[in-house]
């Protein structure tokens, strides 16, 4: 599987968001897209989700032209959006519903994805019986569930507070080295880019133009000791000097 986003640009009215983006991405990639607020990161998201379409340039996946959402995309907002009334099981069963899904082909799949988020205990609660981080790990596994080619995630972990969003990059990290799925991951934290991905997009201030497309060849599995290493922090440097321009 492969992503090619070919000299996308695109306005709102006079504004533009985002100027003449050319990335390619490989399957299998964890690609963090960090921005100050206002680039254009999340905007780039939508129209990879094909949620919106672009003022210039094309979306490519596997060769075809991508500018409406499909089940090959699948994206995790910064809010969970669980159904309240639902249990845990039913909201990652949700998709494959509307899908047509059997029974059995439902909890099988289910089972497995909460085996993998290690909360098989918690199938038959609602989402107001979770903390946030949990809430956020059963959105991921209800997207995961989909088996998507892409997970496209908007600031997952923007609400969280500072010691469960730290607990999130870890159990993130850990899932995507058991799994190895392609994530597209945008946030506005230096740190939670650099030590989360096997690859770095930094954004300028608007409009949105690449200013650094290079690989995270930390370590795996990822440990908090990564922060302390000179590749981290030479990154961090480059990543802050970008930002504060």
């Amino acid at each position: 599987m492969k992503i090619v986003i070919d000299s996308i640009s695109k306005a709102f009215g006079s504004v533009t968001a985002l100027e003449n983006i050319n990335l390619n991405f490989e399957s299998g990639e964890f690609v963090t897209i960090l921005g100050a607020s206002g680039c254009g990161k999340t905007t780039l998201l939508h129209l990879l989700a094909g949620l919106t379409a672009p003022s210039e340039g094309a979306i490519y996946i596997d060769g075809e032209k991508k500018d409406k959402p499909g089940a090959d995309r699948v994206v995790v907002f910064q809010q969970a959006g669980l159904y309240p009334w639902l249990t845990v099981r039913e909201n990652i069963e949700f998709g494959l519903s509307l899908q047509g899904a059997s029974k059995e082909e439902k909890e099988q799949a289910s089972s497995h994805i909460l085996r993998i988020i290690d909360l098989e205990g918690f199938a038959n609660h609602k989402p107001y019986h979770l903390s946030g981080g949990m809430q956020q790990r059963v959105a991921i596994a209800r997207a995961l569930v989909m088996n998507p080619k892409v997970l496209l995630m908007d600031e997952p972990f923007g609400a969280l507070d500072a010691q469960t969003r730290a607990s999130m990059q870890a159990f993130l990290t850990s899932l995507w080295e058991k799994i190895h799925c392609t994530i597209i991951f945008i946030t506005h934290d230096v740190d939670e880019a650099i030590f989360m991905g096997t690859r770095l997009v930094v954004l300028t201030s608007r409009p949105g133009r690449v200013a650094l497309d290079t690989a995270v060849d930390l370590a795996r599995p990822r440990t908090r000791d990564a922060v302390f290493s000179a590749q981290f922090l030479g990154l961090k440097r480059k990543a802050m000097d970008i930002l504060s321009a």
